[in-house]
């Protein structure tokens, strides 16, 4: 009697799911996704393909999934060599049974890998507390890193989301009745409106390389964090033009996935520390992120729909298909971005007040947070303070703002603006960039800066006592700040915060005062 691609399959779930595929046979952990079988056995993880069909996937015959399997192999195993093995087949035994590996002719192929703790995943590490600044900002460098490497294409960036677009509307349209509240037509509509404002942007970035064959799945369940490190793997295999896309929209998966776990800060810091690594390269890119983080939002309301379907579990992820598509529309909301300054001796905490200010400005994930010192840093390798390189840090600070301005991001100005000159250059660029412009002035005693640039580590900044008495001596004591405002900075920086809060209300638009809440 012969089986059918259904009957092999059930049979292999069920071999693998009985543990005898595994070298020490114990307890095993079944996972299910809308195009995988994972199971979990001791320290080995083996994977198969299901024998699935979509209109982007086509994962229908053995030799299939055999090529997708190698192809999944070939570009996880240099992101993540500590996880990825091989490819084994699964054999049909002369006693008309399954067994790895063996002499007989092979009914499917697994894809064998070493199992990492529940604790890596960086889902788990977001959930339990651990995905904090440091590793948000290694997020952003890591996944800057990457892309450095990738190869760039030639496809056009607007075809390739135009295609995108159309797939998302052959598989949500027919099911939008079961969402409810015109939600995807109402994506569909707004999406396909920016995109046609973006297509000569997005022209322009795939013409300077900006699109290139990526990882195409980079939401945090793809992601790992080993020994402090952030690690990607299990990137898109089955479609290469799928995987082809601007760095940015890649980018955009993990912003969007933080976001809509509630993981501002960490989505802005990490940002922030990806354009960064990119030395500005991308920060005209800015313009279409808001566009590229809704259709990724879109795209996971597809892939829930789907995953309920295949797992028998219709309706069972509604409320968080209607979440993300109401994010996908809040992305395409604009917000006239504005540009804030934080100024003042070495040690009155401007760097911890921008990164807590800068993602309650403007839309998800905020505004950029630009500072001298790692400016500095990553133009030099070091940090310089004579007056020569720091006028030049501050002018190149000024034009990424303004580049970042361009694109629609509000952005935070982080440096001590001792000279003043670059405070007038702040003003001025927002004058000419026809934004509203907030200046805001630390103060602190002396004993108390002292007190805290000798008692930081692992910070961007290398001021030490030193330098905050040269600027003091320099600068005069109590010298005033023509248009910006004066806020005391010596007690907690709760206590900053809130006066921070005071000093910006009525000063910001009605977006923006409600996300400065503090």
């Amino acid at each position: 009697m012969s089986r059918t691609i259904g009957d092999v399959q059930n049979e292999v779930l069920d071999f693998l799911q009985s543990g005898r595929a595994f070298a020490d046979p114990g307890a095993v952990d079944h996972v299910q996704t809308h195009c995988a079988h994972i199971f979990l056995c001791g320290d080995a993880a083996l994977k198969i393909k299901r024998a699935v069909r979509y209109d982007y996937l086509d994962q229908s015959t053995p030799d299939l999934r055999h090529a997708l399997l190698y192809r999944e192999l070939s570009l996880n195993k240099p992101t993540a060599p500590m996880i990825y093995r091989d490819v084994v087949p699964i054999t049909r035994s002369s006693d008309g049974g399954l067994e790895m590996n063996g002499a007989g002719s092979a009914v499917e192929w697994a894809l064998r890998m070493n199992r990492f703790s529940a604790d890596c995943e960086m889902t788990e590490v977001a959930a339990s507390g651990r995905l904090t600044d440091p590793v948000a900002a290694a997020l952003g460098q890591a996944v800057q890193q990457f892309h450095a490497k990738c190869p760039a294409l030639q496809d056009q960036g607007d075809d390739l989301i135009r295609d995108i677009l159309d797939e998302l509307g052959r598989v949500l349209t027919p099911l939008a009745a079961g969402v409810g509240g015109g939600l995807v037509d109402a994506f569909l509509d707004r999406s396909r409106q920016h995109l046609s404002t973006l297509t000569p942007v997005l022209r322009d970035r795939s013409a300077l390389g900006h699109v290139k064959r990526v990882h195409g799945d980079l939401h945090l369940r793809n992601l790992l964090l080993i020994d402090g490190r952030p690690v990607l793997f299990d990137a898109l295999e089955f479609d290469e033009r799928l995987a082809t896309c601007d760095v940015l929209y890649d980018t955009a998966f993990l912003l969007m996935d933080l976001c809509h776990r509630g993981l501002v800060r960490q989505a802005n810091i990490a940002m922030t520390a990806y354009l960064l690594a990119a030395k500005g390269a991308e920060d005209a890119g800015l313009s279409a992120l808001p566009f590229f983080l809704s259709v990724r939002a879109a795209i996971r309301a597809m892939v829930l729909l789907q995953t309920d379907q295949v797992t028998g579990r219709d309706g069972a992820s509604a409320e968080e298909v209607r979440l993300y598509l109401k994010q996908a529309a809040s992305f395409l909301e604009t917000e006239r971005p504005i540009l804030i300054a934080i100024g003042g001796f070495s040690g009155t905490g401007k760097t911890v007040l921008s990164r807590d200010l800068a993602p309650k400005i403007g839309p998800c994930p905020g505004a950029v947070h630009l500072r001298t010192d790692t400016e500095r840093k990553s133009a030099q390798g070091h940090v310089d303070y004579a007056p020569p390189v720091r006028g030049a840090i501050y002018d190149r600070m000024f034009a990424r703002a303004a580049t970042l301005l361009v694109a629609g991001r509000s952005v935070v100005l982080d440096g001590t603006f001792l000279d003043e000159a670059q405070r007038v250059a702040a003003v001025e660029l927002a004058a000419q960039m026809g934004v509203a412009f907030h200046g805001l002035w630390l103060t602190a005693p002396e004993r108390v800066l002292i007190e805290r640039v000798t008692s930081r580590v692992g910070d961007a900044s290398d001021a030490d006592a030193e330098v905050v008495r040269a600027q003091l001596a320099s600068a005069g004591k109590g010298a005033q700040r023509q248009n910006w405002v004066m806020i005391d900075a010596s007690g907690s920086m709760q206590m900053t915060r809130f006066k921070t809060s005071v000093a910006l209300e009525g000063r910001l638009g009605p977006e923006a005062r409600q996300r400065m809440v503090l």
